[in-house]
């Protein structure tokens, strides 16, 4: 009976923190499957006409506007063309929202609400470049 009785209480405890939605932000627990596909494809799931600025073989990056809100929309022919703009990209802060061979960028408002049309995993940039936090913080529009 001693075994059971804390096992029950973890039980327990996983599902009330999995119910009230534990985590950065709230809400993240309901994202969709990551979106995968073209460019195209995926501003269609954000409901965005892109804006083509780059269009080679290895990366294609179009703007996406949304009323007030912007953001880039980026994919990439690799899995390590992704990871290295990435790397580099983060280091100016900002909030990425990743997905397997794509990238959409801007505010943290306007990616939070993106994952929940394309899913993927949201990552933040350095916060070197402004201490406390990223360079979006404060209403910086890129």
């Amino acid at each position: 009976m001693r075994v059971t009785r804390p096992m029950r209480a973890l039980t327990g405890a996983v599902a009330v923190l999995a119910l009230a939605g534990c985590g950065s932000g709230g809400g993240e627990e309901q994202a969709p499957p990551t979106a995968t596909g073209s460019l195209e494809h995926l501003a269609a799931e954000a409901k965005c006409e892109p804006d083509m600025q780059t269009d080679a073989d290895t990366i294609r990056q179009a703007l996406c506007e949304k009323g007030d809100e912007k953001y880039v929309l980026a994919t990439f022919a690799t899995d390590r063309g992704q990871r290295e703009w990435l790397n580099t990209a983060k280091d100016y802060g900002g909030y990425y929202l990743v997905g397997r061979k794509w990238v959409a960028v801007g505010e943290e408002g306007t990616v939070t609400a993106l994952r929940g049309m394309l899913g993927g995993t949201m990552e933040e940039g350095s916060e070197h470049m402004n201490p406390g936090g990223s360079h979006n913080r404060g209403g910086h529009h890129g």
